[in-house]
């Protein structure tokens, strides 16, 4: 069961301000950051599977999502500080500890499995290449921030040392393509779609209505990512499924880095508006980012990008591989070999996080008409969602 507090776990991210001993006009936030390390995590993973080294991509999803918990719980310790305490076995294993009681209630009400897995994660080998992965990821993700604010902060008092001490971190980068990457930046695509996702964090949901917090489109796909995913273990989603179900939820909104985010009512206020802006979408996919990847990798963004909300597999027996369902994945296609992704379920997570934002503002006390509304309207669309016998829904009436 997807409890309440895990959600609002989750979601406090887009409170937790990053750099804030720094000056920083753009707001970094814990969320945001997590969701381009993400981001980058599937960029390395992808290229070390072209390399010829296998990847368990339920383990870096997991871990990656084990991470990002573990961190928001800790979120008070400043990070040079934090490390420093992870270095020494017994603090670090007690840090865990109190880490794990704090979520145990609700890990264990998802998946008492997956709560042992969370604990065991971080008592385990580090030297996987899923966690290696995940470390520069992690580096690559801190380092396109840590950019903009040495540019905002010369001449600061201690800043310098800050910079030697994220340097400094390059040599624990296993996977030589982040190592490149660091080393070669203006040269390297892959930094420049890393660069360019980033910009996401710029991107502000809600943009013409007052709302605290503030969330960014960046934040707002980890969030899509990681409810897609809880639902998918839900619905005993196959690992492909639930791999495809993550990753959907974290680049369906991608095209926005080149569109901005077009809100529905503007999409739905002129006939054909939504179609010319998708064709528009497409192309500029095609032209800008595309590019900067390799080939190969085209027909998976494509595959969460285009047609998001949905229901997919592929059969390579059809003249056209890719079968579209108009209600649930039959439960015959919940195989790996089939690539099945539940456009439904990312569409229903992506307006649960517009629920979310909007409830949370109003809670605060921020509740302007258009989030009134629009609350309203998500609520009388979704709250009666069911998806392979799953009541999902019932998820928007934690939050009424």
């Amino acid at each position: 069961m997807i409890t309440r507090s895990l959600l609002e776990h989750i979601f406090s991210a887009a409170s937790i301000e990053r750099w804030n001993d720094h000056p920083h006009p753009a707001v970094f936030t814990e969320l945001g950051k997590q969701a381009h390390k993400m981001v980058i995590a599937w960029v390395l993973a992808k290229h070390e599977e072209d390399a010829g080294r296998p990847i368990d991509w339920t383990a870096l999803i997991e871990g990656g999502i084990f991470e990002f918990l573990h961190r928001v719980v800790v979120t008070d310790i400043r990070p040079p500080v934090f490390h420093k305490l992870m270095e020494h076995r017994d603090t670090r294993e007690q840090l865990n500890e109190w880490v794990y009681k704090n979520l145990e209630r609700d890990l264990c009400a998802l998946s008492a499995p997956l709560a042992l897995r969370f604990r065991e994660y971080h008592r385990g080998d580090d030297s996987t290449p899923e966690r290696q992965i995940l470390r520069s990821a992690h580096y690559l993700a801190t380092k396109w921030e840590f950019d903009f604010i040495l540019s905002w902060s010369a001449g600061m008092y201690g800043i310098e040392q800050t910079q030697l001490e994220i340097e400094s971190q390059i040599e624990y980068i296993g996977i030589a393509v982040a190592r490149e990457i660091l080393l070669h930046p203006k040269s390297s695509k892959l930094w420049g779609f890393i660069s360019l996702v980033g910009q996401l964090t710029f991107q502000k949901r809600w943009a013409q209505t007052p709302r605290v917090p503030q969330t960014s489109v960046l934040g707002h796909l980890l969030f899509v990512a990681i409810a897609a995913w809880m639902v998918s273990l839900e619905i005993g989603a196959c690992p492909r499924r639930a791999r495809n179900n993550f990753f959907g939820g974290l680049f369906h909104d991608l095209p926005e880095v080149l569109t901005r985010d077009i809100i529905s009512p503007v999409k739905a206020s002129v006939e054909g508006l939504d179609e010319l802006i998708r064709g528009y979408e497409q192309k500029a996919m095609e032209e800008r980012i595309f590019p900067l990847l390799p080939e190969s990798w085209h027909d998976e963004l494509r595959y969460y990008t285009e047609e998001e909300f949905t229901n997919k597999t592929r059969n390579a027996n059809f003249v056209d591989p890719m079968q579209r369902h108009r209600g649930d994945i039959p439960a015959e296609f919940n195989r790996d070999e089939y690539n099945p992704l539940d456009g439904h379920i990312v569409e229903t997570c992506d307006k649960l996080a517009a629920f979310m934002e909007a409830s949370v503002s109003i809670r605060t006390g921020v509740h302007p008409q258009a989030l009134e509304d629009g609350r309203r309207h998500l609520r009388e669309r979704f709250a009666g969602t069911v998806i392979c016998n799953w009541p999902v829904g019932q998820l928007f009436d934690l939050f009424w």
